[in-house]
């Protein structure tokens, strides 16, 4: 099955949801934790420096110089993944379990429980298969997340509820905690990068897809035409964490504009011509850090 890539803009300076989205703002995650000093999530201490997603700088295959968006790395990944991985069906890169006939996560159960010191804390193993840089990249997106408020991704001792990342094939999560061990696969050879891991954990935290919330058809038209056959059910509404907040086109959870295109033509446009999709994002914005804040660390 061959996937398209999109052909996006060239330039970070485009107009938004009425505003300009400069290059700043889609490198201020890039400068915020490129050599963190923090030895793992929640925990103060010195490490080496690492650059977190340029471990292997992707280009397009269109020419120009641009690096690939999230979501568009994410489409390449999974590109020849069996959609059926021993009980798990995997959509796009959500797992869902046979056992299970929906992807959504809307009740508190399918949240990771706040402690009484007030963090939440989300306990991790992490596949001995990895090489150091590329633990050191998934911890890092990890601390990048735990920075900027409650939640905290801790080593897993003896909890019962903990996430396991492996190199398995593809890029996937299960949306929201599950209860156990719960994979998080990120293949060593495609899914190592900054973007992607926070991406997948936002899905560990119960976040869903931007585009597949309940109320986008306010904000987006979904082109099924144009979509490759057997991946249309990754445009299907759901219930989402994320309704109680505005939509946002610019979240590391949007999908490009020609996702699972056909056709090379668009499968997701903006309602208003005012709103572009397909930027170039490639780490999380500050709306996502505080849409996570606002679901978990708030009262």
């Amino acid at each position: 099955m061959t996937m398209s890539l999109s052909l996006l803009p060239s330039t970070l300076g485009l107009l938004v949801q009425g505003e300009t989205l400069s290059k700043r703002d889609t490198d201020v995650c890039s400068s915020n934790y490129h050599g963190s000093n923090e030895v793992h999530p929640g925990s103060p201490g010195p490490a080496r420096s690492l650059s977190l997603d340029r471990g292997r700088v992707v280009k397009r295959q269109s020419g120009d110089n641009n690096e690939l968006s999230v979501s568009e790395l994410l489409e390449r990944a999974n590109r020849n993944l069996n959609p059926v991985q021993g009980g798990v069906q995997i959509q796009g890169d959500i797992a869902v379990s046979n056992s299970s006939d929906t992807d959504s996560c809307v009740q508190d159960g399918c949240k990771w429980p706040k402690s009484s010191d007030g963090n939440v804390y989300v306990p991790y193993v992490i596949s001995n298969s990895y090489s150091s840089e590329h633990r050191g990249v998934i911890t890092s997106a990890m601390n990048s997340i735990s920075s900027s408020g409650c939640v905290r991704f801790i080593p897993r001792t003896t909890e019962t509820d903990y996430i396991h990342i492996q190199s398995l094939d593809g890029c996937y999560s299960f949306v929201g905690r599950q209860g156990n061990a719960q994979t998080v696969s990120l293949n060593s050879n495609d899914c190592i990068h900054f973007g992607i891991v926070q991406h997948e954990l936002l899905h560990v935290l119960g976040f869903h897809h931007e585009h597949r919330r309940s109320d986008r058809d306010q904000y987006v038209q979904v082109l099924l035409h144009n979509v490759l056959t057997g991946m249309e059910n990754n445009f299907n509404k759901v219930n989402t964490l994320n309704e109680a907040t505005p939509y946002d086109y610019n979240s590391i959870m949007h999908y490009h504009n020609r996702v699972f295109s056909k056709n090379m033509n668009p499968t997701l446009v903006a309602a208003s011509n005012s709103k572009v999709l397909g930027i170039v994002l490639r780490n999380l914005l500050s709306r996502d850090f505080n849409r996570t804040n606002l679901v978990y660390c708030s009262n």
